[in-house]
């Protein structure tokens, strides 16, 4: 039997790339799947799953995210203000108008691990609700889903 060796990654090691996306007609949680697969990492050989081996993905045409089925009208994001009886609630439409990016970034960090490190994944996630971004000197590649 040959002697192979599982290569674990440092974080001084990790090239990161960044990715651009388009948002425009698709579904958000197979958007959002894809996203945070990108994030982590998983994609690249050498992932190391106690390091953010991810890259950076860009998210364009937020605001022209879709959802199936009648879940714009009945899907409800809820969020607390901290005090007694502070539960806010907010439709998927009223949410997609006010804030497009917000509806893309929970999504996301859904998806991702639930400690320090997803956070730190979290970061790299840039979306904008429109087809401009402030990253081209980092030349992003188009990602195609």
């Amino acid at each position: 039997m040959p002697n192979i060796k599982t290569k674990s990654v440092r974080e001084a090691e990790v090239q990161r790339d960044w990715w651009v996306v388009s948002a425009a007609r698709q579904p958000l949680g197979r958007l959002a799947s894809r996203i945070a697969h990108i994030l982590q990492g998983k994609h690249k050989p050498y992932f190391t799953r106690h390091v953010d081996c991810g890259d950076f993905v860009i998210v364009l045409d937020a605001a022209k995210v879709s959802l199936s089925g009648n879940k714009m009208h009945d899907k409800i994001y809820y969020r607390h203000t901290g005090y007694i009886g502070g539960l806010k609630e907010e439709r998927a439409e009223h949410l997609l108008q006010r804030s497009p990016e917000t509806m893309i970034q929970r999504a996301v960090r859904g998806m991702l691990p639930h400690n320090v490190l997803g956070r730190q994944m979290l970061k790299k996630l840039k979306v904008y609700p429109g087809e401009q971004h402030p990253h081209q000197a980092q030349q992003p590649q188009p990602l195609e889903f």
